[in-house]
This record gives structure tokens, sequence and C-alpha cells, in this order.
């Protein structure tokens, strides 16, 4: 480790940047890992390592299969995967998650967590989302869902006993109690939840028992942290999970995110996930800030493996961190028609299409660039700045135009196009801050062209960060960058990413 790293008295948070929400951890040995939502994104619930709490590397995602994760094309956006929860137990990893638009509650198992996991063990019995895991000396097994309601559970059958118990709602007049988990530490059980509904009030409750049956008794200073109410630059602080470090200290991964511009604050790359510090003061926890700059951790830091800014499509399989949307069916998606090219075989005609074929990854910087390579000469396709398919902006290529595209809500506009030279042509999208104006200032600037030959830029238009937004757009999830195919066939060489400020 290098004497710069060894001084570092703070580390940036969010620790995993962009669209990672409802964060679920658990720790084997020196290890972590850590689960995050999906939605309706195919594969789902990325699955994260880390050594030190603070560096996270991607490793896989637990439901990477067909057979595991069903999204029918006609399933809205923010539908799909919601928060899963993570745990190790009797030597294996669990992994329990609820599909809105498919299958419901299911669990999947592995002694890997970089995969391969298990086909899924489905849980009617288990009525409710935000499921989690706990087991008691005896080994029964407990499962606690958004409400906050609970039922034993055998989760090698997915065969449930009893009914199910009401356990506690939260603080009087908070909306949406959910994201329970529940721990024993200590003399106690102690119930965590979220509670006023995941925008600006979200918050972090807990409660204690003795047993894990209840009845539980809430603690006197809930929330025990929300940024409700504050100018703190991390909002909709909530969704949270516990984990203790080997040296005996405890930590919080929650979900936050970090509004621009001016008012009401708009962010774009959805809930992301934090790390703040945990005390504990008679029994009960004490959250420190989740703050941007955090104070290190007392242990050596631990980096993983840099992330290359190109993704050359070498490989026969793409990496971890690629995503599409409800599916990826070999003859729509290979990267084996054309040795070291990705290529797209259309099938919805456009991105407003909730079965276009698309390949992109998570925006996770505030400001960024994007390139690819594309040919065209078979088809129609582009690079594309998507929220969802109502909300996205992209730069379109067919043999001889390119096309500036906007989907706005109910709007559909051509802005403006440009014709081209047949072949190969380099598309780019760059997000940058957005000049201070007023009240009304969005949160960032999204401007797409062409890359000449010698590297010279060919602007088609630069476009109001805003209307990219979960304030405007609405739903859970946060931009994706990427490529898609609206007809035919496209090929791509390769694409880069390159963060321009942290």
């Amino acid at each position: 480790m290098s004497e710069t790293q060894q001084a570092r008295t703070t580390v940036s948070n969010p620790v995993i940047p962009g669209f990672h929400p409802d964060p679920s951890i658990c720790r084997v040995g020196e290890d972590y890992y850590l689960a995050c939502s999906s939605f309706e994104y195919f594969p789902g619930v990325p699955v994260f390592h880390s050594r030190d709490l603070v560096h996270w590397t991607q490793i896989g995602n637990a439901l990477d299969r067909p057979g595991q994760l069903r999204l029918p094309l006609d399933s809205p956006s923010s539908g799909g995967i919601y928060a899963p929860t993570l745990r190790h137990h009797d030597g294996r990893f669990w992994l329990i998650v609820t599909n809105v638009s498919a299958d419901g509650n299911l669990l999947v198992t592995a002694t890997d967590p970089a995969g391969p996991w298990s086909d899924p063990v489905l849980l009617p019995g288990v009525r409710g989302i935000d499921p989690d895991l706990a087991w008691d000396e005896d080994g029964t097994c407990w499962c606690t869902v958004a409400g906050v309601s609970q039922i034993r559970l055998d989760p090698t059958t997915g065969e449930t006993s009893g009914p199910a118990r009401r356990l506690w709602s939260g603080m009087p007049g908070a909306k949406a109690p959910e994201a329970p988990h529940l721990y024993r530490i200590g003399d106690y059980w102690y119930l965590l939840i979220a509670e006023g509904g995941t925008e600006r009030c979200h918050g972090v409750s807990i409660a204690r028992a003795r047993g894990p049956e209840g009845p539980f008794e809430p603690c006197p200073a809930n929330p025990v942290l929300t940024h409700r109410g504050t100018d703190h630059p991390v909002q909709n602080t909530g969704h949270a999970d516990l984990v203790q470090a080997p040296d005996g200290s405890w930590w919080m991964v929650l979900l936050g995110v970090r509004p621009g511009g001016g008012t009401p604050g708009w962010h774009v790359l959805g809930r992301e996930t934090f790390l703040a510090p945990v005390t504990w003061v008679d029994d009960w926890p004490v959250v420190g800030e989740p703050a941007l700059d955090l104070p290190a951790p007392p242990w050596p830091l631990v980096p993983g493996p840099v992330e290359p800014v190109r993704d050359d499509f070498d490989r026969g399989e793409l990496r971890p961190q690629w995503i599409s949307l409800r599916d990826r069916p070999a003859e729509h998606c290979t990267t084996e028609e054309r040795s070291g090219w990705l290529t797209l075989r259309a099938r919805g005609g456009s991105l407003d299409e909730p079965d276009v074929v698309f390949v992109g990854r998570r925006q996770q910087h505030l400001t960024c660039e994007a390139r690819t390579l594309i040919d065209p000469a078979q088809g129609r396709g582009g690079l594309a700045v998507r929220l969802d398919e109502e909300h996205h902006y992209e730069i379109e290529a067919s043999e001889k135009e390119v096309r500036l595209l906007t989907r706005i809500g109910p709007l559909r506009t051509v802005v403006a196009s440009l014709a081209v030279p047949a072949g190969p042509v380099v598309l780019r999208a760059r997000v940058s801050g957005a000049p201070p104006r007023d009240a009304r200032t969005g949160p960032d600037l999204v401007t797409l062209g062409i890359e000449e030959p010698d590297g010279t830029f060919t602007e088609l238009g630069t476009l109001d960060g805003r209307y990219l937004s979960t304030e405007v757009a609405g739903g859970f999830t946060g931009r994706v960058i990427g490529m898609y195919a609206a007809s035919g066939t496209v090929h791509f060489d390769w694409f880069d990413y390159e963060p321009l400020t942290p």
C-alpha cells in the first residue's frame, strides 16, 4: 500500500456509486459481500466483494440465467427485482428477493458468491416485498417482510409454517415501514427498518426484543438516521443493513441520493450505496454521518482492480457490469458473431419499446464521457442515455446518417441529423455540470455527437439532464448508458466509459 493510502484520513462516499439501491451485506471472515436491487434489468441482483468496506468490486450477478429470472417483455420499468437480503449461514450464502413482475418471493443459494447460484426456490407462503432471513439458536429460520410481519420458513423447501405475525409498524405516523432486517446482537434481537418512503422523508428506525418474535420496543431516538428537512448533500437516506467488522466495530450500509441543480433538486444516478459508522450506547445503535468525505476506517485500505476505461468485447461473455432490458437472448446479443465486436440484432424498433435490444452500464459519476465505435451497415442503432422507456436521449446511426433523438414523457423528437460517410462511426455522449443560472438550473447537461477520425468532436446537441432524473420520470432506477439496435443488425467494436470527476 502506498504512503498516500496509508496517510488517507477520509474515503469517498458513496462506496458503490450509481444505481445500486437497497444494499444488503454480510461478512465471512475478512471478506464482505453485498447485493443490490436491479428492477427491470437482466442479469439481476449485482453481487460485490470488498476487503475493507470501502472498495467494492462486482464479482457477478445472483440471477444470471433465464431459469432464475423471469422478466416478461411487457413488465414495466421499475418492476422486476426489488430489495434482496444476503446472508451467510451454515457454510452457504443465502439470497432472498422479490420479483414483482413474475414469481413473487424466491430464494437462491451458493457456496461461492461469485456464482453459480442455484435455481430459485419459490416462496408462495411469503407475501410482501423486502424479505429478510434470520436464524435463531435452535435453527429456526424467520422471514420478515415489509409491513412489518414475520413467518417461519424452511429455506430449503420454501415451505412456511404457522400464520404470519405482525411485529412492528414503525414509528407513529411514518409511512411505508419496509426493508426489515432482524439480528441477534448481544442480549437482544434487533429489528431494523426503513420508513417514511424512499424519497426525501426516508429514514432508518430500530426496535429490540428479547426474542425474535418480540414484543419489540422502539428506540427512543428513532429515527436513528435520516436527512429529512436538512441541506445535507446526501438525501433519501434509508434502507439500511448492519455488519460487524473483524475488529469488533459496527458499520451500516444504506441507500441515498445526491440531488443537483436548483429547486427541487434532481438526482440522476439513482439511489446509491453509502457507508456510515455505528457505535452502541445503552444497547442502541448510534449512526454516524454518511458524509461524502467519510473518516477512513481504522484498518489498511485494500483497493480492488481498477476498472478499465475500454471494453473491447474480446471475451466470450460480457462482463458482469453489463445489463440488458428484461432478457438477453443469444440470438439478439453476442460477442461471437464477429470476433472482438458486440453484435446486437434488433427486436423492438426504438428505446420507446420495452423489448428493445440494449446493453448498457450504470452511470456512476456525476460527470462522465461514453464513446463507442458502431458499424451500422446492416441496420440502425446507437448510443443511449436511458432512464426508462419514456425518458432517454440517444445518438443513432444508420449507414449514411446520424440523428440525435429525445424522448421526454409523451414527446419524441428528432433534435438534429447529420450526413456521414458510409462505414463505422464513433458516437459520443458527455455528461457535464450545468452552469448556475437561477433556482431552475438543472442538475447537468448531456451532450451527444460524433467523433471524427482525427478526434474532432461534432456536437449534434446539448440537452438538459433534469428530464432524465427520478424527480421528473419517477420510479426507482437511475441512468444507464449503453448501446442498442433499432433495426437490422449492428456491431460495436468497443465501448469507453470514463469518469471526468469522482
